[in-house]
C-alpha cells in the first residue's frame, strides 16, 4: 500500500522514534509533524492533550496516512488509548512495545525506566509492566536534564557524564538489568547511559520497539509497501522550523531542507 506512515511528536523527540523507523522500513513514506509551537505537553491537562493529540492527528489523516506512530510519550501514556478508540486507523505508541520487550528480555525481573518528570508521574510503564508480569520489580527515575543535554548536542560532554551517573545511581543501587529509556530524547544519550550502567544492563530504547511494533503491524495487516524502493520524508511543524531543523541534525544525523510549518489551530 503506497499511502504514508504518519509519526506525531509534540516536538524534536520523536525524531529519534522517525529515525527508527526510517532503518527499519525504509521503503516507506513518512510524513512527521511535530508540534513545537505547544511543546512540552507534559504538565497539561488530560482534556488538552487530547485536544492536541486529536489535532495532530487530524493534521496526519488529511494526508491519507495508512498508520499512526505516536512518538510522544505523554500522548502515549494518557491519551492514547481513548484516542486510538475514535479512528479508523492502526495506531502504535511507544510505551507498550518497549515495556513488553523489558518484560521478555529481563534476566531477573528488576526493571528500571526512565524519562521525564511528566512520564514518570503517570507511571504508564509501570502499569504495563505490571499488567505483563505482576512478579516483576520496578524502579522509575525522572531524569530531566537529559533533554535540554540532548537537543543541545551534548552527548560526550563531562558534565552530560557527571549528571548521568548522579541521575543513574539509583538504578545501579538497585541492580536493575534491563533500563527503559522512556523518553524520546535518551536513545542520543544512550552511549554515555551504557557506560554508566555497564554491560550487564540491558537498554531498551522506546524508538526501537516502536519502530519494530509498527514493522508487524504494516506486515500483519497486509499495508506494507513493496520493498525495493526509497521511501520520501516530508517534515511539518506548528511554528517557526529553523530551530527545529537545527536540532534535528543532532537527532537524524543529517540536515533537513524539507521541514513546512502549519497552522495546527485549524484542525
Amino acid at each position: 500500500m503506497s499511502d504514508p506512515i504518519g509519526i506525531f511528536d509534540s516536538g524534536v523527540g520523536g525524531l529519534t522514534v522517525a529515525r527508527e523507523v526510517f532503518s527499519h522500513l525504509p521503503a516507506e513514506d513518512v510524513i512527521y509533524f511535530g508540534d513545537v509551537g505547544r511543546t512540552p505537553y507534559g504538565g497539561r491537562s488530560q482534556e488538552i492533550i487530547q485536544q492536541f493529540a486529536r489535532q495532530d492527528i487530524a493534521f496526519l489523516t488529511e494526508h491519507n496516512v495508512k498508520a499512526i506512530v505516536c512518538a510522544c510519550n505523554t500522548v502515549s501514556a494518557v491519551a492514547l488509548a481513548e484516542i486510538a478508540a475514535e479512528i479508523d486507523l492502526p495506531i502504535v505508541g511507544v510505551i507498550e512495545p518497549p515495556a513488553r520487550c523489558a518484560a521478555g528480555v529481563t534476566t531477573g525481573g528488576r526493571i528500571g525506566v526512565i524519562g521525564t518528570q511528566a512520564t514518570i508521574s503517570s507511571d504508564a510503564y509501570a502499569r504495563v509492566l505490571r499488567e505483563i508480569n505482576p512478579q516483576l520489580k520496578i524502579f522509575s527515575k525522572a531524569c530531566p536534564l537529559f533533554v535540554p543535554l540532548a537537543e543541545e548536542g551534548y552527548v560526550d560532554r563531562p558534565a552530560t557524564r557527571l549528571i548521568a551517573e548522579e541521575y543513574l545511581a539509583p538504578m545501579k543501587e538497585v541492580a536493575v538489568d534491563t533500563l527503559i529509556l522512556g523518553c524520546t530524547h535518551y536513545p542520543l544519550l544512550e552511549e554515555v547511559i551504557r557506560e554508566v550502567m555497564g554491560p550487564q544492563v540491558r537498554l531498551i530504547g522506546s524508538g526501537t520497539e516502536a519502530a519494530r511494533a509498527t514493522t508487524e503491524l504494516l506486515r500483519d495487516q497486509q499495508l506494507s509497501r513493496d520493498p525495493g524502493g526509497k521511501g520520501q520524508h516530508r517534515f511539518y511543524v506548528s511554528d517557526v522550523p529553523e530551530k527545529f531543523t537545527q536540532i534535528a541534525t543532532h537527532f537524524l544525523g543529517r540536515k533537513l531542507d524539507n521541514v513546512t510549518r502549519i497552522d495546527i489551530s485549524r484542525y
